[in-house]
């Protein structure tokens, strides 16, 4: 994903082949045990959470030497421009089933708010069934068993994570365009303040739940509202942890002299995924904290 379409002058293969390789049987069982283990893990099963954490490292070795191999594939030079084309094709399909995913939860939160709120607030249902339910967003549920609790506003943790955010996309696209004028030390230097946000992000959104959970008594079982707050919120945290260690990743390739100013994909598709976290964060801070 990083290396010259050639070999000491020849061109790479039309279409690289690797040979056979075990890494998908690998994931395949280390994934299943991830699987079972928490079908067993919420029934109460003892040996569940013990079965996921063996699956999560199994997973996490197999993806190191899977991607590992693939670097070096990359680095010999026997990536053509096909092969760089179906990673460009397979990244963006990724970052699309990433959309979707998050316009599902989009949706609910619109369909909360916008339909069944005012739905459960007309006349017919509080003349019959709750007299008591105010139709207005958010609240604690037309049947009175959702504990109170305070909603977190924008102001100002949520703010200051949003401008740390796009920081980061803007340290990013520097370190991108260095790399694209073959300036190594300048790339190192902004791509590091990128994951440096990235992390400080995820710090300040662990302290944000804690003072949610403790202070405003807002829980994942606090209704839909809580529901759909920590979903949202809690996937995107996930998807930035994840770009930040894709991030740190390139990053200690580009230590190693990885990468050249025309060939980086690695470097590009990070960045891809990276700025939709981004865009992805500034839905959150309009639609969940300000409106």
């Amino acid at each position: 994903m990083s290396a010259s379409h050639s070999v000491q002058g020849k061109e790479a293969p039309y279409y690289y082949v690797p040979a056979d390789s075990a890494h998908p049987v690998r994931t395949a069982v280390a994934l299943l045990a991830m699987g079972l283990g928490a079908a067993a893990w919420v029934n109460d099963v003892s040996w569940g959470k013990w079965l996921v954490l063996a699956g999560v490292l199994g997973l996490i070795t197999v993806l190191y030497f899977w991607f590992g191999d693939a670097i070096q594939e990359s680095e010999a030079g026997m990536n053509s421009k096909r092969i760089d084309l179906s990673y460009r094709w397979g990244m963006s399909w990724f970052i699309f089933s990433e959309v979707m995913f998050f316009a599902g939860f989009f949706g609910a939160l619109w369909y909360v708010r916008t339909i069944t709120t005012p739905w459960l607030g007309d006349l017919d249902h509080k003349l019959m069934l709750w007299p008591d339910f105010q139709a207005a967003w958010p609240n604690f549920g037309p049947a009175g068993v959702v504990e109170h609790f305070q909603t977190v506003g924008p102001f100002w943790l949520p703010t200051i994570n949003t401008a740390l955010l796009l920081t980061s996309g803007v340290t990013l696209t520097i370190a991108h365009h260095a790399l694209r004028e073959n300036h190594r030390r300048k790339t190192i230097f902004w791509l590091a303040a990128t994951v440096i946000l990235g992390f400080v992000f995820v710090a300040c959104q662990a302290y944000e739940y804690h003072h949610a959970i403790t202070e405003l008594n807002l829980k994942f079982n606090s209704g839909v509202y809580g529901s759909l707050f920590y979903m949202l919120t809690g996937f995107h945290g996930f998807h930035v942890i994840m770009g930040a260690t894709m991030l740190t990743v390139i990053l200690i390739r580009l230590l190693r002299g990885h990468f050249t100013a025309d060939h980086h994909f690695g470097f590009e598709g990070a960045a891809w995924y990276w700025h939709f976290v981004d865009v992805v964060w500034l839905g959150l801070y309009l639609f969940v904290y300000w409106f």
